[in-house]
């Protein structure tokens, strides 16, 4: 659908893969391992563009203008959720601190009204840590959700980003290969013809 605003995501290769970023009032999850660099991507999209941004820090000491949220209800969490580009760290966090049914309420009915203002909301989930149940539960309730996968061959590891959902688009047919930078990810925009 090329009439749907879009976003810019903060990473060039992602921005050409998903045709010019994620759609305006979104909730986007961004999954894989704690070392596959989730919280790379999530930082990009934080500080891409001159909008007004909120970065909740939910699992650990926020840092630069991060905010702390690890003291936040669920309630107080939405009502600090506030701009254009939201990255709520991490997702895994609501579901440890409240439970599934919570994590999932939150996800799918508190921000609505953020959504509806044109946020996107960016949470983080972490692979590894809950049972598939729970994670088809939010994934199911995301309008974007974006894996980010890393194995070890030989004596070198192989990254790849897959774009899994997409409201109103197609999703995109392959994985991109992406590297982890001293700057954040870089994706692989070209394609190997055979």
């Amino acid at each position: 659908m090329t009439d749907t605003k879009k976003r810019p995501t903060g990473i060039a290769g992602l921005d050409l893969t998903i045709e010019g970023g994620f759609p305006v009032g979104t909730r986007i999850i961004v999954y894989g391992t704690a070392l596959s660099g989730l919280e790379l991507l999530a930082q990009q999209f934080w500080k891409a563009g001159n909008e007004e941004c909120r970065y909740l820090m939910l699992d650990a000491e926020p840092t630069g203008e991060m905010h702390d949220g690890r003291e936040l209800s669920l309630k107080e969490l939405a009502t600090a959720m506030r701009g254009e580009r939201i990255v709520v760290d991490s997702l895994s966090t609501l579901i440890h601190n409240y439970g599934i049914d919570a994590a999932a309420e939150f996800l799918a009915h508190t921000t609505k009204d953020r959504l509806r203002e044109g946020s996107n909301i960016l949470f983080l989930l972490y692979r590894g840590i809950h049972s598939p149940v729970e994670e088809t539960c939010l994934m199911r309730a995301a309008d974007v959700v974006i894996v980010l996968r890393q194995e070890l061959h030989g004596n070198e590891f192989e990254r790849t980003l897959s774009v899994e959902k997409i409201k109103g688009m197609n999703v995109p047919q392959r994985a991109v290969p992406y590297n982890i930078t001293a700057k954040g990810l870089e994706l692989s925009t070209t394609t190997r013809v055979i």
